[in-house]
């Protein structure tokens, strides 16, 4: 597996695997899928700090395939709030269970850390104990519960909210 800087031309391998958890889980809350523009708008936006990564295989015949993805974005928009970041980690479902996440959540903390970020939050949806171990094995910790605050799929879902914090770099 290799890990590389996300760049618009990912835009349809990484909708193969958001898309599908849009339609299909309540791991994000979108309800309705992205499209290729949208998907490339996403990308553009995230470059420096803010910056996505690729997790990619070699398939039987060589070429690279997709296989999982993970981002920094802002954590809130007002400005106090610019040192700390939140990150994402989506796995292709025919890939889980591989260390993908835990190589895509390694990076991202390091990316955190090298760009002065100095806490690294997640939000996910209550009773993905996936997501949440995943997390906890990257030494974050629960740090509380919003209740209720998304709908999907006619059911009321909560948010666990976890945190790393990240050490100055030397």
């Amino acid at each position: 597996m290799r890990l590389r800087s996300a760049t618009t031309a990912d835009a349809e391998a990484i909708l193969e695997i958001y898309n599908l958890e849009v339609l299909t889980s309540t791991v994000t809350f979108d309800l309705i899928p992205r499209t290729v523009d949208g998907q490339a708008a996403w990308l553009a936006e995230r470059r420096g700090a803010y910056s996505a990564v690729i997790a990619e295989v070699d398939n039987e015949d060589g070429t690279p395939v997709v296989v999982g993805f993970g981002s920094l974005s802002r954590y809130r928009e007002r400005a106090g709030y610019a040192t700390t970041c939140e990150d994402s980690v989506y796995v292709h479902r025919d890939h889980q269970g591989e260390g993908i996440g835990s190589t895509l959540l390694t990076e991202l903390v390091a990316l955190a850390t090298d760009h002065g970020f100095h806490t690294v939050m997640a939000k996910i949806v209550g009773g993905h104990q996936a997501s949440i171990a995943l997390h906890e094995r990257a030494g974050f910790s629960i740090v509380g519960r919003e209740q209720e605050v998304g709908r999907k799929f006619g059911r009321w879902l909560d948010v666990v909210l976890m945190q790393r914090m990240l050490a100055p770099k030397s």
